[in-house]
């Protein structure tokens, strides 16, 4: 299945100069969807996880439907303001500025081996502030997966010793 052609961008969004990876169209059709879920487990199912985490919103789909599938605990990592209980954070750069993400302090035991997804990974900012959570939990990143790549940012650069696996590579702008 050629998911770049489901796969919108929209230019200038959020800021000027940027075009956004619109993943809403794969979620909306159930061939697509399937697919992309059915790469993440086929994917990653022997990495010897027990948890998928992900960071807000989009990666929440993906996250949820490969861990009813594969049988794991799903982890949210949010936005500030959004998790009920104590949280550590990572504040992080991104393309267009900066934020910060939240876990809560009990999601992940030491030594859990646990799955990070994302819809995208553009320059590593979201996945690397994702790891440094899971790690200073005591948890173990087996492995990270995205469904788009942006090549030409260099985003695995901030990833470096780990598994990174992504279904869409997009070489430019």
């Amino acid at each position: 299945m050629d998911l770049e052609k489901i796969i919108r961008s929209i230019p200038d969004f959020p800021n000027p100069g940027i075009i956004f990876k619109d993943i809403t169209p794969v979620l909306g059709d159930p061939a697509a969807f399937k697919y992309t879920v059915d790469w993440f487990c086929d994917t990653f199912k022997d990495t010897g996880s027990v948890k998928v985490c992900a960071a807000e919103a989009r990666g929440f789909m993906f996250a949820a439907a490969i861990g009813y599938k594969l049988g794991w605990g799903i982890v949210p990592i949010r936005k500030p303001g959004k998790l009920p209980s104590t949280t550590l954070y990572e504040e992080y750069d991104l393309e267009y500025g900066k934020a910060i993400l939240h876990i809560h302090d009990d999601a992940i035991r030491p030594g859990e081996r646990v799955l990070v997804v994302d819809d995208l990974l553009g320059t590593g900012g979201t996945a690397e502030a994702m790891v440094k959570l899971v790690q200073r939990l005591g948890g173990v990143v087996t492995a990270l997966g995205f469904v788009i790549e942006l090549d030409f940012l260099k985003g695995r650069d901030l990833l470096p010793g780990f598994r990174v696996e992504s279904l869409v590579h997009v070489a430019s702008e």
